[in-house]
C-alpha cells in the first residue's frame, strides 16, 4: 500500500515537472517560430510555411545589436572577476579567522541578501553621478562587485574543508594567501563555477539598473537595447521582436547547450538547491 502511494506521488510530481517544463519552453518555441517566419505566418502555425532570415537582417540593420552585445560582455567581464576576488577574501576571513565583530559583520552580509537592489537605485545613482560614472560600463557594474550571495556560498564551502589541509600547507611554508590559493580555491572550484553561472545569467539579463544608468548606445546592454527596440510606440512586429530576442539570448543559450553537463554537476557539488 505504501509502495503504491509513493508511486502515485512520484507520478504526480513527474507530471507536474513536465507541465512546468512545457509552460517554460512554450514562449521560447514561439520565439523561434516567429523569428524564422514572416509576420503573416508568425501567428499561423503552418508547418509548410516558408522559412526566412529577413527578420534577422532587419534587426541587424535597425539597431546596433553588435554594440549592445559587446557592452553586455564587457559588463559581465567587469563584474564577475571582481565578485570572485572580493568574495574569496571576505569568505576566507569569515571562515578561518576569529576577530572582534566577525559574527556581526557576517550577519550584516546576510542582511544584504534580504535587500533588493531596486531599493538602493536612487542612492547608487547619486553616488555614481558624483564620481562621473553615469552612462559608463563601470557605472553599470560597480554596484554589484561585492556579492553577499557569493560570500555566503564560499564561506560555507571553506568551512567544510578540513583544517588539516591548511596545517599541512603551513608546514610547507605557505602564508595565508598561499594557503588560500593552493588549498581553498582549488577545492571550491565547483562553487566558483556554480556562482559564475548565476552571476553571468543575472547580469546578462539585468534590465532596470542599466536602463536608469545608461543613456547612449556606447554603454547600453542587450536588455535595454531590446527594450527600446521593441517599444510599443515604435510599432510591434512580433517576428522582428522575436528575432531580436534570439540574438540577445543566443550566447547564453549556446553556452548552456555546450556545457549543460558541467552546469548540472557544478550545482550539485556546490549544494545549490
Amino acid at each position: 500500500m505504501k509502495k503504491s502511494k509513493f508511486s502515485l506521488l512520484a507520478s504526480i510530481e513527474l507530471l507536474g515537472a513536465y507541465i512546468l517544463a512545457a509552460l517554460w519552453v512554450l514562449p521560447l518555441l514561439y520565439a523561434f517560430w516567429a523569428a524564422f517566419h514572416s509576420s503573416s505566418d508568425a501567428i499561423h502555425f503552418d508547418i509548410f510555411s516558408p522559412l526566412t532570415l529577413d527578420n534577422f537582417r532587419e534587426v541587424w540593420n535597425q539597431a546596433p545589436f553588435l554594440q549592445y552585445g559587446i557592452n553586455t560582455f564587457l559588463i559581465v567581464s567587469f563584474i564577475l572577476p571582481l565578485q570572485l576576488v572580493i568574495s574569496t577574501l571576505a569568505a576566507y576571513a569569515f571562515a578561518r579567522y576569529e576577530f572582534t565583530g566577525s559574527n556581526i559583520a557576517f550577519t550584516l552580509v546576510l542582511v544584504q541578501l534580504m535587500i533588493t537592489p531596486e531599493i538602493l537605485i536612487v542612492q547608487n545613482y547619486g553616488t555614481l553621478a558624483s564620481m562621473n560614472l553615469v552612462d559608463t560600463i563601470t557605472g553599470v557594474g560597480l554596484p554589484y562587485v561585492a556579492s553577499a550571495f557569493c560570500i555566503f556560498l564560499l564561506r560555507q564551502t571553506f568551512k567544510s574543508i578540513p583544517k588539516e589541509l591548511e596545517d599541512a600547507a603551513k608546514l610547507e611554508g605557505c602564508g595565508p594567501l598561499g594557503i588560500l590559493w593552493k588549498v581553498y580555491v582549488p577545492l571550491a572550484l565547483p562553487t566558483y563555477l556554480a556562482f559564475a553561472l548565476v552571476s553571468v545569467s543575472h547580469h546578462w539579463n539585468n534590465f532596470l539598473w542599466p536602463l536608469i544608468i545608461t543613456n547612449t548606445v556606447e554603454s547600453r546592454p542587450l536588455t535595454v537595447g531590446l527594450g527600446i527596440f521593441g517599444a510599443p510606440e515604435s510599432g510591434v512586429d512580433w517576428s522582428i521582436v522575436s528575432a531580436a530576442t534570439l540574438l540577445s539570448i543566443f550566447p547564453l543559450l549556446i553556452a548552456f547547450l555546450l556545457f549543460q553537463k558541467q552546469f548540472v554537476q557544478s550545482f550539485m557539488q556546490a549544494g545549490i538547491k
